[in-house]
């Protein structure tokens, strides 16, 4: 695999790798995500009949993995219609985690998420938006 070859593509390479590790983190130890997170944990021997938050998060951690590595083959290859896509989709990751949080179905600490997500979005837009002014002045200036 190749190194992101623009600002954005880095953005992406970097999003991807950590949500490649955090998911490989939710299957090695899923309590231990979960705690990050903000969650309470419970052990294994005193979960209820039909506690599946184990296999919800192994779903959900496979899902990471599967996603930091469709990122992080997107900026290798500098696929910047993909780079584009995630910004309004991590947008309303944002909105949606976010509103999870001030409903109080989720944990404070679990905003980070959602800050996570949101931040993310407009770093890799606002790095976009930079390549694309500057191959514009770049034209002009030829």
């Amino acid at each position: 695999m190749s190194l992101p070859r623009s600002l954005a593509g880095w953005t992406i390479a970097i999003f991807g790798f950590l949500a490649f590790a955090l998911g490989v983190v939710g299957l090695v130890s899923p309590d231990s995500l979960l705690a990050m997170l903000g969650f309470e944990t419970t052990p294994a021997d005193q979960r209820a009949p039909g506690d599946y938050t184990v296999t919800y998060m192994a779903a959900s951690s496979m899902a990471a993995v599967n996603m930091g590595v469709y990122y992080m083959l997107a900026s290798a290859v500098d696929f910047r219609p993909f780079f584009l896509w995630t910004v309004p989709f991590r947008l309303v990751t944002f909105v949606v985690f976010s509103t999870l949080v001030l409903t109080g179905v989720a944990p404070d600490r679990f905003f980070g998420v959602a800050a996570w997500e949101g931040a993310g979005a407009l770093i890799t837009g606002a790095a976009l938006w930079w390549e694309a002014r500057n191959k514009k002045t770049a034209i002009a200036e030829a």
